[in-house]
């Protein structure tokens, strides 16, 4: 319980992390196609965004998950 209660303590940063770890996804995508027509330098640049990006949406959604999970465990009933 006390993992959960650490990870969904704070929804709103867990949602700024998702948000941009989302959006570090796309920049990385976008670097990954624009590897297609320049260098492919850039696809390499493009992938280690895509990984960062992956990796702080995943703790940004764990955040969000445990947040939910904690109060379904914690609800009192009436």
């Amino acid at each position: 319980m006390s993992l959960l209660e650490k990870l969904g303590q704070d929804p709103q940063r867990s949602m700024q992390r998702f948000l941009r770890g989302l959006g570090l996804f796309i920049i990385g995508a976008c670097f990954i196609f624009l590897g297609l027509y320049q260098s492919h330098i850039w696809q390499i640049i493009g992938i280690a965004i895509l990984a960062i990006g992956c990796l702080l949406a995943i703790y940004g959604y764990l955040g969000l998950f445990a947040n939910r999970l904690y109060h379904i465990f914690n609800r009192t009933k009436p």
